[in-house]
Protein backbone atom coordinates (compact mmCIF):
# COMPACT_ATOMS: atom_id res chain seq x y z
CA UNK A 1 0.00 0.00 0.00
CA UNK A 2 1.34 3.43 -0.97
CA UNK A 3 0.08 6.71 0.45
CA UNK A 4 -0.02 10.11 -1.26
CA UNK A 5 3.13 11.39 0.50
CA UNK A 6 5.22 8.40 -0.58
CA UNK A 7 3.88 8.54 -4.12
CA UNK A 8 4.62 12.27 -4.38
CA UNK A 9 8.25 11.73 -3.38
CA UNK A 10 8.58 8.97 -5.97
CA UNK A 11 7.16 11.21 -8.70
CA UNK A 12 9.53 14.04 -7.85
CA UNK A 13 12.46 11.64 -7.97
CA UNK A 14 11.29 10.28 -11.33
CA UNK A 15 11.51 13.72 -12.93
CA UNK A 16 14.59 14.97 -11.13
CA UNK A 17 12.92 17.48 -8.81
CA UNK A 18 14.18 18.06 -5.27
CA UNK A 19 12.45 15.96 -2.56
CA UNK A 20 12.25 18.97 -0.23
CA UNK A 21 9.60 20.43 -2.54
CA UNK A 22 7.22 17.94 -0.93
CA UNK A 23 7.68 19.70 2.42
CA UNK A 24 5.32 22.47 1.26
CA UNK A 25 2.41 20.07 0.57
CA UNK A 26 -0.56 19.43 2.81
CA UNK A 27 -2.82 16.45 2.09
CA UNK A 28 -6.25 16.13 3.68
CA UNK A 29 -8.62 13.17 3.58
CA UNK A 30 -7.92 9.64 2.42
CA UNK A 31 -9.34 6.61 0.60
CA UNK A 32 -12.02 5.54 0.16
CA UNK A 33 -13.75 8.72 -0.99
CA UNK A 34 -16.10 6.79 -3.26
CA UNK A 35 -17.16 3.15 -3.53
CA UNK A 36 -13.97 1.97 -5.24
CA UNK A 37 -11.62 -0.91 -4.44
CA UNK A 38 -8.54 1.02 -5.60
CA UNK A 39 -6.74 3.78 -3.72
CA UNK A 40 -7.65 6.39 -6.30
CA UNK A 41 -7.45 9.32 -3.89
CA UNK A 42 -3.83 8.61 -2.94
CA UNK A 43 -2.74 8.42 -6.59
CA UNK A 44 -4.75 11.49 -7.61
CA UNK A 45 -3.54 13.59 -4.67
CA UNK A 46 0.07 12.69 -5.47
CA UNK A 47 -0.23 13.53 -9.17
CA UNK A 48 -2.09 16.81 -8.61
CA UNK A 49 0.23 17.88 -5.78
CA UNK A 50 3.27 17.07 -7.93
CA UNK A 51 1.99 19.48 -10.59
CA UNK A 52 1.52 22.12 -7.92
CA UNK A 53 5.01 21.86 -6.48
CA UNK A 54 6.57 21.66 -9.96
CA UNK A 55 4.75 24.83 -11.01
CA UNK A 56 5.81 26.48 -7.75
CA UNK A 57 9.43 25.46 -8.39
CA UNK A 58 9.40 27.07 -11.84
CA UNK A 59 7.87 30.22 -10.37
CA UNK A 60 10.49 30.32 -7.61
CA UNK A 61 13.23 29.96 -10.24
CA UNK A 62 11.74 33.03 -11.94
CA UNK A 63 12.11 35.02 -8.71
CA UNK A 64 8.75 34.23 -7.14
CA UNK A 65 8.22 33.32 -3.48
CA UNK A 66 8.03 29.84 -2.02
CA UNK A 67 4.46 28.78 -1.43
CA UNK A 68 2.24 26.17 0.15
CA UNK A 69 0.35 23.53 -1.84
CA UNK A 70 -2.74 21.69 -0.62
CA UNK A 71 -5.08 19.06 -2.09
CA UNK A 72 -8.07 17.39 -0.51
CA UNK A 73 -8.90 13.74 -1.23
CA UNK A 74 -12.48 14.47 -2.29
CA UNK A 75 -11.40 17.18 -4.72
CA UNK A 76 -8.68 14.92 -6.12
CA UNK A 77 -11.16 12.09 -6.76
CA UNK A 78 -13.60 14.56 -8.35
CA UNK A 79 -10.78 15.50 -10.76
CA UNK A 80 -10.65 11.85 -11.85
CA UNK A 81 -14.17 12.17 -13.28
CA UNK A 82 -14.32 15.84 -14.14
CA UNK A 83 -16.72 15.22 -17.02
CA UNK A 84 -19.43 14.06 -14.59
CA UNK A 85 -19.64 17.48 -12.98
CA UNK A 86 -19.63 19.58 -16.14
CA UNK A 87 -22.78 21.54 -17.02
CA UNK A 88 -23.78 24.18 -19.56
CA UNK A 89 -26.31 26.72 -18.28
CA UNK A 90 -26.94 24.43 -15.29
CA UNK A 91 -27.88 21.52 -17.58
CA UNK A 92 -25.92 18.28 -17.88
CA UNK A 93 -24.92 17.69 -21.54
CA UNK A 94 -26.08 14.55 -23.31
CA UNK A 95 -23.98 11.42 -23.57
CA UNK A 96 -20.93 11.87 -25.80
CA UNK A 97 -20.82 8.19 -26.68
CA UNK A 98 -22.14 6.50 -29.79
CA UNK A 99 -24.95 3.97 -29.17
CA UNK A 100 -22.85 1.21 -30.74
CA UNK A 101 -20.05 1.65 -28.22
CA UNK A 102 -20.15 -1.01 -25.54
CA UNK A 103 -19.59 -4.61 -24.48
CA UNK A 104 -20.73 -7.52 -26.67
CA UNK A 105 -20.70 -11.28 -25.92
CA UNK A 106 -18.74 -13.49 -28.30
CA UNK A 107 -19.13 -17.06 -29.55
CA UNK A 108 -16.64 -18.43 -27.02
CA UNK A 109 -18.37 -17.00 -23.96
CA UNK A 110 -16.18 -13.91 -23.69
CA UNK A 111 -16.84 -10.19 -24.04
CA UNK A 112 -15.42 -7.70 -26.51
CA UNK A 113 -15.59 -3.95 -26.10
CA UNK A 114 -16.14 -1.92 -29.27
CA UNK A 115 -15.15 1.75 -29.31
CA UNK A 116 -17.27 3.59 -31.88
CA UNK A 117 -17.25 7.14 -30.50
CA UNK A 118 -15.31 8.54 -33.47
CA UNK A 119 -16.84 8.12 -36.90
CA UNK A 120 -13.66 6.75 -38.49
CA UNK A 121 -13.37 4.02 -35.85
CA UNK A 122 -17.07 3.23 -36.05
CA UNK A 123 -16.83 2.93 -39.81
CA UNK A 124 -13.87 0.55 -39.59
CA UNK A 125 -15.57 -1.58 -36.92
CA UNK A 126 -18.78 -1.85 -38.96
CA UNK A 127 -16.87 -2.67 -42.15
CA UNK A 128 -15.06 -5.53 -40.42
CA UNK A 129 -18.30 -6.93 -39.00
CA UNK A 130 -20.03 -6.31 -42.36
CA UNK A 131 -23.18 -4.88 -40.77
CA UNK A 132 -25.20 -1.68 -40.84
CA UNK A 133 -25.30 0.97 -38.12
CA UNK A 134 -27.62 -1.04 -35.87
CA UNK A 135 -26.83 -2.28 -32.36
CA UNK A 136 -28.76 -5.53 -32.71
CA UNK A 137 -26.98 -6.30 -35.97
CA UNK A 138 -23.61 -5.56 -34.37
CA UNK A 139 -24.42 -7.83 -31.43
CA UNK A 140 -25.43 -10.65 -33.76
CA UNK A 141 -22.25 -10.27 -35.78
CA UNK A 142 -19.96 -10.18 -32.73
CA UNK A 143 -21.71 -13.28 -31.36
CA UNK A 144 -20.31 -15.23 -34.30
CA UNK A 145 -16.68 -14.37 -33.53
CA UNK A 146 -14.07 -15.83 -31.20
CA UNK A 147 -13.16 -12.94 -28.87
CA UNK A 148 -9.40 -13.02 -29.33
CA UNK A 149 -9.70 -13.42 -33.09
CA UNK A 150 -12.03 -10.41 -33.26
CA UNK A 151 -9.66 -8.28 -31.20
CA UNK A 152 -6.80 -8.99 -33.59
CA UNK A 153 -9.03 -8.40 -36.62
CA UNK A 154 -10.20 -5.04 -35.27
CA UNK A 155 -6.66 -3.79 -34.97
CA UNK A 156 -5.69 -5.08 -38.41
CA UNK A 157 -8.73 -3.38 -39.95
CA UNK A 158 -8.00 0.02 -38.40
CA UNK A 159 -10.86 -0.28 -35.93
CA UNK A 160 -10.79 -0.04 -32.17
CA UNK A 161 -11.78 -2.44 -29.43
CA UNK A 162 -10.46 -5.02 -27.01
CA UNK A 163 -11.13 -8.43 -25.58
CA UNK A 164 -12.19 -8.09 -21.93
CA UNK A 165 -9.56 -9.80 -19.82
CA UNK A 166 -9.11 -10.63 -16.18
CA UNK A 167 -6.16 -9.01 -14.38
CA UNK A 168 -4.39 -12.39 -14.48
CA UNK A 169 -4.83 -12.70 -18.24
CA UNK A 170 -3.50 -9.18 -18.74
CA UNK A 171 -0.43 -9.94 -16.64
CA UNK A 172 0.30 -12.99 -18.79
CA UNK A 173 0.56 -10.90 -21.98
CA UNK A 174 3.88 -9.80 -23.51
CA UNK A 175 2.50 -6.24 -23.60
CA UNK A 176 2.13 -6.23 -19.84
CA UNK A 177 5.78 -7.22 -19.51
CA UNK A 178 6.74 -4.36 -21.83
CA UNK A 179 4.67 -1.86 -19.85
CA UNK A 180 6.27 -2.94 -16.58
CA UNK A 181 9.73 -2.35 -18.03
CA UNK A 182 8.89 1.30 -18.73
CA UNK A 183 8.73 4.01 -16.05
CA UNK A 184 5.30 5.56 -15.61
CA UNK A 185 6.82 8.88 -16.68
CA UNK A 186 9.99 8.94 -18.76
CA UNK A 187 11.84 12.24 -19.01
CA UNK A 188 14.96 12.38 -21.14
CA UNK A 189 17.20 14.98 -22.74
CA UNK A 190 17.02 14.88 -26.54
CA UNK A 191 19.67 17.39 -27.56
CA UNK A 192 21.55 20.54 -26.66
CA UNK A 193 20.03 23.99 -26.34
CA UNK A 194 20.94 27.07 -24.30
CA UNK A 195 19.52 27.61 -20.84
CA UNK A 196 16.42 29.75 -20.84
CA UNK A 197 16.33 32.26 -18.01
CA UNK A 198 12.70 33.25 -17.55
CA UNK A 199 12.00 36.70 -16.13
CA UNK A 200 9.91 37.34 -13.04
CA UNK A 201 6.20 36.98 -13.81
CA UNK A 202 2.96 36.84 -11.88
CA UNK A 203 2.29 33.22 -12.85
CA UNK A 204 4.59 30.17 -13.17
CA UNK A 205 4.29 29.63 -16.94
CA UNK A 206 3.36 33.12 -18.06
CA UNK A 207 4.93 33.86 -21.43
CA UNK A 208 5.39 30.18 -22.33
CA UNK A 209 3.60 28.73 -25.33
CA UNK A 210 2.11 25.25 -25.70
CA UNK A 211 0.85 23.42 -28.79
CA UNK A 212 -1.90 20.92 -27.95
CA UNK A 213 -2.33 18.21 -30.58
CA UNK A 214 -4.61 15.95 -28.53
CA UNK A 215 -8.26 14.96 -28.14
CA UNK A 216 -10.74 13.58 -25.57
CA UNK A 217 -9.43 13.56 -21.96
CA UNK A 218 -5.80 12.78 -21.11
CA UNK A 219 -3.88 15.11 -23.41
CA UNK A 220 -6.38 17.99 -23.12
CA UNK A 221 -6.23 17.64 -19.33
CA UNK A 222 -2.45 18.05 -19.43
CA UNK A 223 -2.60 21.27 -21.43
CA UNK A 224 -5.55 22.51 -19.37
CA UNK A 225 -3.33 22.15 -16.29
CA UNK A 226 -0.52 24.09 -17.98
CA UNK A 227 -3.01 26.81 -18.96
CA UNK A 228 -4.18 27.03 -15.35
CA UNK A 229 -0.65 28.10 -14.40
CA UNK A 230 -0.42 30.82 -17.03
CA UNK A 231 0.80 29.10 -20.22
CA UNK A 232 -0.66 30.19 -23.54
CA UNK A 233 -2.15 27.01 -25.03
CA UNK A 234 -3.17 26.70 -28.68
CA UNK A 235 -5.17 23.59 -29.41
CA UNK A 236 -4.84 22.38 -32.99
CA UNK A 237 -7.30 20.02 -34.68
CA UNK A 238 -8.12 18.89 -38.20
CA UNK A 239 -11.46 20.25 -39.29
CA UNK A 240 -12.51 16.93 -40.86
CA UNK A 241 -11.94 14.89 -37.69
CA UNK A 242 -14.74 14.19 -35.23
CA UNK A 243 -14.90 16.46 -32.21
CA UNK A 244 -15.13 15.29 -28.61
CA UNK A 245 -18.53 16.80 -27.83
CA UNK A 246 -18.82 18.64 -24.53
CA UNK A 247 -15.37 17.36 -23.55
CA UNK A 248 -14.02 20.06 -25.87
CA UNK A 249 -15.51 22.70 -23.57
CA UNK A 250 -14.65 21.09 -20.24
CA UNK A 251 -11.07 20.53 -21.39
CA UNK A 252 -10.91 23.71 -23.45
CA UNK A 253 -10.73 26.03 -20.45
CA UNK A 254 -7.83 28.43 -20.79
CA UNK A 255 -7.09 27.56 -24.43
CA UNK A 256 -7.39 29.02 -27.89
CA UNK A 257 -8.38 26.69 -30.75
CA UNK A 258 -7.47 26.54 -34.44
CA UNK A 259 -7.62 24.15 -37.39
CA UNK A 260 -4.42 22.86 -39.01
CA UNK A 261 -4.05 19.96 -41.44
CA UNK A 262 -0.48 18.66 -41.41
CA UNK A 263 -1.14 16.67 -44.58
CA UNK A 264 -1.21 19.92 -46.58
CA UNK A 265 1.61 22.34 -47.45
CA UNK A 266 -0.38 25.17 -45.86
CA UNK A 267 -0.79 23.22 -42.65
CA UNK A 268 2.91 22.43 -42.42
CA UNK A 269 3.83 26.08 -43.02
CA UNK A 270 1.48 27.11 -40.21
CA UNK A 271 2.86 24.48 -37.87
CA UNK A 272 6.48 25.40 -38.59
CA UNK A 273 5.71 29.04 -37.83
CA UNK A 274 4.10 28.06 -34.54
CA UNK A 275 7.01 25.80 -33.62
CA UNK A 276 9.42 28.71 -34.00
CA UNK A 277 7.93 30.32 -30.88
CA UNK A 278 6.78 27.20 -29.02
CA UNK A 279 8.01 25.91 -25.67
CA UNK A 280 5.96 22.70 -25.20
CA UNK A 281 4.52 20.37 -27.86
CA UNK A 282 1.92 17.86 -26.59
CA UNK A 283 0.67 15.04 -28.82
CA UNK A 284 -1.30 11.81 -28.39
CA UNK A 285 -1.03 10.11 -31.79
CA UNK A 286 0.26 6.58 -32.15
CA UNK A 287 4.09 6.42 -32.00
CA UNK A 288 4.83 6.60 -35.73
CA UNK A 289 1.88 8.72 -36.90
CA UNK A 290 3.49 12.16 -36.58
CA UNK A 291 6.87 10.81 -37.62
CA UNK A 292 5.31 9.88 -40.96
CA UNK A 293 4.43 13.55 -41.43
CA UNK A 294 7.90 14.77 -40.49
CA UNK A 295 7.17 15.64 -36.87
CA UNK A 296 8.97 13.01 -34.79
CA UNK A 297 10.56 14.20 -31.56
CA UNK A 298 13.97 14.30 -33.24
CA UNK A 299 12.65 16.43 -36.10
CA UNK A 300 10.74 18.72 -33.74
CA UNK A 301 13.76 19.53 -31.57
CA UNK A 302 15.86 20.09 -34.67
CA UNK A 303 13.33 22.67 -35.81
CA UNK A 304 13.16 24.25 -32.34
CA UNK A 305 16.07 23.49 -30.00
CA UNK A 306 14.94 23.73 -26.40
CA UNK A 307 11.48 22.37 -27.17
CA UNK A 308 9.77 20.06 -24.67
CA UNK A 309 7.88 17.25 -26.46
CA UNK A 310 5.25 15.33 -24.50
CA UNK A 311 4.01 12.03 -25.98
CA UNK A 312 1.00 10.01 -24.84
CA UNK A 313 0.48 6.44 -26.01
CA UNK A 314 -2.26 3.96 -25.13
CA UNK A 315 -0.29 0.76 -24.63
CA UNK A 316 3.33 1.76 -24.05
CA UNK A 317 6.28 2.68 -26.23
CA UNK A 318 7.62 -0.85 -26.64
CA UNK A 319 6.04 -4.24 -27.09
CA UNK A 320 3.74 -5.81 -29.70
CA UNK A 321 0.80 -3.45 -29.00
CA UNK A 322 2.70 -0.16 -29.19
CA UNK A 323 1.00 0.84 -32.47
CA UNK A 324 -2.53 -0.08 -31.43
CA UNK A 325 -5.22 2.50 -30.96
CA UNK A 326 -6.57 2.80 -27.47
CA UNK A 327 -8.54 4.98 -25.09
CA UNK A 328 -9.14 4.73 -21.35
CA UNK A 329 -12.15 2.43 -21.78
CA UNK A 330 -10.34 0.22 -24.28
CA UNK A 331 -7.36 -0.13 -21.94
CA UNK A 332 -9.67 -0.82 -18.97
CA UNK A 333 -11.20 -3.64 -20.99
CA UNK A 334 -7.88 -5.25 -21.80
CA UNK A 335 -6.01 -4.77 -18.53
CA UNK A 336 -8.60 -6.19 -16.15
CA UNK A 337 -9.99 -2.97 -14.69
CA UNK A 338 -13.38 -3.64 -16.32
CA UNK A 339 -13.38 -7.32 -15.32
CA UNK A 340 -16.17 -8.24 -12.91
CA UNK A 341 -15.77 -12.01 -12.84
CA UNK A 342 -16.23 -15.07 -15.02
CA UNK A 343 -19.49 -14.90 -16.97
CA UNK A 344 -20.48 -11.49 -15.61
CA UNK A 345 -21.09 -8.37 -17.67
CA UNK A 346 -17.97 -6.16 -17.57
CA UNK A 347 -18.20 -2.73 -15.97
CA UNK A 348 -15.94 0.31 -16.12
CA UNK A 349 -14.67 2.09 -13.05
CA UNK A 350 -16.77 5.12 -12.07
CA UNK A 351 -13.65 7.24 -12.61
CA UNK A 352 -11.55 7.74 -15.75
CA UNK A 353 -8.44 7.40 -13.62
CA UNK A 354 -6.06 6.35 -16.40
CA UNK A 355 -7.06 9.33 -18.55
CA UNK A 356 -7.02 12.01 -15.91
CA UNK A 357 -3.95 10.74 -14.05
CA UNK A 358 -2.11 10.56 -17.37
CA UNK A 359 -3.09 14.18 -17.99
CA UNK A 360 -1.67 15.39 -14.69
CA UNK A 361 1.47 13.30 -15.11
CA UNK A 362 1.99 14.65 -18.63
CA UNK A 363 1.72 18.16 -17.21
CA UNK A 364 4.18 17.23 -14.46
CA UNK A 365 6.64 15.93 -17.05
CA UNK A 366 6.37 19.14 -19.06
CA UNK A 367 6.85 21.27 -15.94
CA UNK A 368 9.87 19.28 -14.80
CA UNK A 369 11.40 19.50 -18.27
CA UNK A 370 10.90 23.28 -18.30
CA UNK A 371 12.59 23.46 -14.90
CA UNK A 372 15.49 21.37 -16.19
CA UNK A 373 15.69 23.59 -19.26
CA UNK A 374 16.06 26.62 -16.97
CA UNK A 375 18.78 24.91 -14.96
CA UNK A 376 20.82 23.13 -17.62
CA UNK A 377 19.38 23.86 -21.05
CA UNK A 378 18.61 21.15 -23.58
CA UNK A 379 15.64 19.80 -25.51
CA UNK A 380 13.44 17.31 -23.66
CA UNK A 381 11.01 14.46 -24.28
CA UNK A 382 8.33 13.11 -21.92
CA UNK A 383 6.68 9.71 -22.56
CA UNK A 384 3.57 8.41 -20.76
CA UNK A 385 1.12 5.58 -21.59
CA UNK A 386 -2.40 4.89 -20.37
CA UNK A 387 -1.48 1.26 -19.66
CA UNK A 388 1.53 2.38 -17.65
CA UNK A 389 -0.60 4.80 -15.66
CA UNK A 390 -3.06 1.98 -14.98
CA UNK A 391 -0.31 -0.08 -13.39
CA UNK A 392 0.97 2.96 -11.50
CA UNK A 393 -2.31 3.74 -9.80
CA UNK A 394 -2.88 0.04 -9.03
CA UNK A 395 0.52 0.05 -7.32
CA UNK A 396 -1.01 2.20 -4.57
CA UNK A 397 -2.85 -0.89 -3.37
CA UNK A 398 -6.49 -1.61 -2.65
CA UNK A 399 -8.98 -0.73 0.05
CA UNK A 400 -10.37 -3.45 2.32
CA UNK A 401 -13.58 -4.75 0.67
CA UNK A 402 -15.65 -4.26 3.82
CA UNK A 403 -14.50 -0.65 3.99
CA UNK A 404 -14.93 0.46 0.39
CA UNK A 405 -18.30 -1.31 0.08
CA UNK A 406 -19.63 1.12 2.71
CA UNK A 407 -18.28 4.22 0.99
CA UNK A 408 -20.71 6.60 -0.77
CA UNK A 409 -21.43 6.24 -4.47
CA UNK A 410 -21.23 9.99 -5.05
CA UNK A 411 -19.63 13.07 -3.54
CA UNK A 412 -21.76 15.08 -1.16
CA UNK A 413 -23.21 18.46 -2.16
CA UNK A 414 -20.80 20.10 0.28
CA UNK A 415 -17.78 18.34 -1.24
CA UNK A 416 -18.83 19.33 -4.76
CA UNK A 417 -19.52 22.94 -3.79
CA UNK A 418 -15.97 23.18 -2.44
CA UNK A 419 -14.37 22.21 -5.75
CA UNK A 420 -16.66 23.61 -8.48
CA UNK A 421 -17.01 27.02 -10.10
CA UNK A 422 -18.60 28.76 -13.12
CA UNK A 423 -17.08 30.30 -16.24
CA UNK A 424 -18.59 32.20 -19.19
CA UNK A 425 -18.28 30.76 -22.70
CA UNK A 426 -19.74 31.09 -26.18
CA UNK A 427 -21.90 28.05 -25.41
CA UNK A 428 -23.28 29.47 -22.16
CA UNK A 429 -22.27 29.47 -18.52
CA UNK A 430 -20.03 26.48 -17.84
CA UNK A 431 -20.14 24.80 -14.44
CA UNK A 432 -16.97 22.79 -13.88
CA UNK A 433 -14.32 21.78 -11.41
CA UNK A 434 -11.98 24.54 -10.36
CA UNK A 435 -8.27 24.34 -11.05
CA UNK A 436 -6.24 22.29 -8.58
CA UNK A 437 -4.30 22.18 -6.27
CA UNK A 438 -4.65 25.07 -3.84
CA UNK A 439 -1.52 27.26 -3.96
CA UNK A 440 -0.86 30.12 -1.58
CA UNK A 441 0.97 32.53 -3.95
CA UNK A 442 -0.10 31.61 -7.50
CA UNK A 443 -3.51 29.88 -7.29
CA UNK A 444 -4.19 28.14 -10.62
CA UNK A 445 -7.02 29.53 -12.73
CA UNK A 446 -8.04 29.97 -16.36
CA UNK A 447 -8.20 33.33 -18.11
CA UNK A 448 -9.12 32.34 -21.67
CA UNK A 449 -12.75 31.13 -21.92
CA UNK A 450 -13.49 27.78 -23.55
CA UNK A 451 -14.30 28.21 -27.23
CA UNK A 452 -15.63 26.02 -30.08
CA UNK A 453 -13.05 24.23 -32.22
CA UNK A 454 -11.41 26.38 -34.87
CA UNK A 455 -12.42 29.72 -33.33
CA UNK A 456 -8.98 31.26 -33.81
CA UNK A 457 -6.34 31.52 -36.51
CA UNK A 458 -3.34 29.16 -36.19
CA UNK A 459 -1.10 31.87 -34.72
CA UNK A 460 0.16 32.89 -31.33
CA UNK A 461 -1.68 35.60 -29.46
CA UNK A 462 0.49 38.54 -28.44
CA UNK A 463 -1.76 39.56 -25.56
CA UNK A 464 -1.75 38.17 -22.05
Amino acid sequence: MKDAETSLLELLADVGLAPELADTVMFSGSDPVLRLPYRIAAAAQAAIAACGVAAAAVHTARGGPRQRVAIDAAAAVAAMRSYRYFKIDALTPGDNGDPLTGFYPTADGRWVYLHCNFFNLKRANLALLDVADDKAAVAQAVAGWNGLVLEEALFAAGGCGALVRSPEEWRALPQYASVMQEPVLRLRRMGDAPRLNLPLAERPFQGLRVIDLTRVLAGPTATKVLASHGAQVLRLNREDLADSGFFDFDNGLGKRSAFVDLRTPEGRVAMDALLGECDVFVQAYRPTALAGLGYSTQELVQRKPGLVVVNLNAWGFTGPWRERRGYDTVVQSANGLAWTGEGQVPRFLPVAAQDYLAGYLMALGAMAALQRRQQEGGSWEVDISLAGVGEWFRSHGSVDPEVWAQAPAELSAQQLAACTTDSPSAAGVLSHLRAMPDMSATPPHWVQPAVPRGTHAPAWWNGE
